[in-house]
């Protein structure tokens, strides 16, 4: 924690409450697109995958056309819950021995040996086949209500206004401007002269906005000719060639094998409640093991003390030391992820928590000359070493951390998610608790001081959790103490939904100064000009 960091200072974000739908994301101008859709009828399904697509040219550096990820949706006629996965896959041609190890530990997310050029970390050799497009588009085929086109438009019309430069995304461009300076056509377009650009330092006014080149044109393209296009049209044809012609491994064949998967989530009991998370290769399956750990713990019905949040580190500890015997990862992460996340509900119920992602900030930080898309870097969430349970191999799934999560309860359920990396499930293991185990409103919840456990040995604190409790966790284990600020994120992004009877509440990071919830019946029903 910094030393000029205030410790008075108090930040809340209320929830908002609704009998209308709500939709909460880290971006709020692409929330209101979600909640604009519900209020013209359309269902949580229309509303969060409208959502995705308006998150890639709102917020483009954490999500887009060239990542992937995974949602669990809510059915509330069928009382049934499904998982739309759209995880990233290793291209069938990657080779192995191209990620040679160069000695020291590799600078982003996970800590794996360094790369020959950090060929896994940046440019074209570190990009994966993407899923989003397929996932977005079988969920809306499956279970919305609108067409494809109009789930698409709002994101036509934000990238043809451009990219708001407000001091937040002049931060977050600055802090990646060296590597985006690398890729010629990712620096055209977000940095000035190879320089981050400024943004307006006026109290009042409207912030510059940069082009998003070619974005837009690709996205009409995707509305004309149906989310198979991505796959199998011209548009993949033009994605293949520029990655390999930057020296990557993608090819026409990777993008027209590729199929997002509608499948049954892990459901598991949790003291008389049920929490539904995604199968397989993600944080859903680590987060259970947690649950079970501490569902026979006796929780002070008072609110969470020290014994708590002792019991929440020695399970979090516990089943992260076998996360990574088995599943692969790093023993400690850093950096800052790009993932998104956003939850959405309806009138009627239904629900979805969805998580996309292009892994760090930026992805591969190359944007696609001829397409304007910003792809991912997915082959780092591979270990470069070989005989490991997680070693790069071609065709391979990738190891995620992202954790959509719905909690179903007598009195209703709650949907939620983050972004953080490996902060992500220690961060909904936590709130879910909150809320469960202490009756906590969701608005109570998303504001509660939280620990992190990203690995086997160290403990972050949240610096507002009282004395009491910090001194009992540092009693047991080795600590470090931060407090809970803008940027850089030491804890994750949740947003959540949660639903009441016939009442529905939303609510965002507090410290995230973009994500919002956004209730339908604040939306006019007449389509209004997107501004930035």
């Amino acid at each position: 924690m910094s030393r000029y960091t205030s410790t008075s200072q108090v930040v809340r974000k209320p929830a908002v409450v609704s009998k209308s739908g709500i939709v909460a994301a880290q971006n709020r101008l692409a929330a209101e697109q979600g909640a604009k859709v519900l209020a013209r009828g359309g269902n949580a399904i229309d509303a969060a995958v409208t959502t995705a697509f308006a998150l890639a040219a709102s917020e483009p550096w954490m999500s887009g056309l060239g990542g992937g990820g995974s949602m669990l949706i809510y059915l509330a006629k069928e009382d049934r819950v499904r998982v739309i996965d759209f995880g990233m896959i290793a291209p069938a041609a990657l080779d192995p021995a191209d990620y040679p190890l160069s000695g020291g530990v590799a600078s982003d997310l996970f800590p794996w040996p360094a790369v020959v050029e950090d060929r896994n970390l940046l440019g074209a050799k570190s990009i994966a086949i993407p899923g989003a497009v397929d996932g977005l588009g079988k969920a809306l085929e499956a279970y919305g209500t609108i067409a494809w086109r109009d789930a698409i438009q709002p994101a036509i019309d934000l990238a043809e206004s451009g990219l708001s430069i407000d001091w937040f995304s002049a931060l977050v461009i600055a802090s990646s401007a060296r590597d985006l300076s690398r890729f010629p056509s990712s620096a055209g377009v977000y940095l000035d002269s190879g320089f981050p650009p400024s943004p307006t330092w006026h109290a009042v006014g409207r912030a510059p906005t940069r082009e998003l080149t070619g974005l837009a044109g690709t996205l009409k393209r995707l509305a004309e000719h149906g989310p198979r296009e991505f796959y199998e049209g011209a548009l993949a044809k033009g994605i293949a060639k520029d990655v390999q012609d930057a020296g990557g491994y993608l090819s026409e064949a990777d993008l027209a094998g590729y199929q997002a998967r509608d499948l049954e989530p892990l459901v598991q009991d949790y003291r008389g409640a049920k929490v539904y998370v995604p199968p397989e290769l993600n944080g859903g399956p680590t987060m259970l093991k947690a649950f079970a750990e501490i569902s026979e713990h006796n929780f002070d019905q008072e609110g969470p003390d020290a014994n708590t949040y002792v019991a929440y580190a020695e399970a979090l500890l516990k089943v992260y030391e076998e996360r990574l015997a088995t599943l692969g990862d790093a023993d400690e992460a850093r950096g800052d992820s790009c993932t998104t996340h956003l939850s959405a509900v309806d009138a009627e119920g239904n629900m979805v928590t969805l998580t996309t992602t292009l892994l760090s900030i930026f992805g591969s930080k190359l944007v696609l000359p001829a397409s304007g898309i910003l792809m991912n870097n997915g082959i780092m969430w591979f270990d470069p070493r070989s005989g490991h349970p997680n070693s790069l191999r071609p065709s391979k799934r990738c190891l995620a951390n992202y954790s959509p999560t719905i909690l179903q309860d007598d009195w209703g359920r709650v949907a939620l998610g983050a972004s953080g990396g490996r902060k992500i499930f220690p961060a909904i293991f936590q709130i879910l608790s909150y809320i469960k185990d202490y009756g906590m409103t969701l608005d109570e919840a998303m504001h509660q001081a939280r620990i992190d456990v990203s690995g086997t040995e160290r403990v972050v604190i949240d610096a507002a959790l009282p004395q009491a409790v910090r001194s009992g966790l540092a009693r047991r284990f080795d600590t470090a103490e931060t407090s809970r600020e803008v940027f850089p994120l030491a804890f994750a992004c949740p947003s959540a939904v949660l639903r009441r009877g016939d009442e529905n509440q939303g609510s965002s990071e507090v410290m995230h100064p973009w994500s919002d919830a956004v209730s339908a019946e604040s939306c006019t029903q007449a389509d209004s000009p997107v501004t930035g």
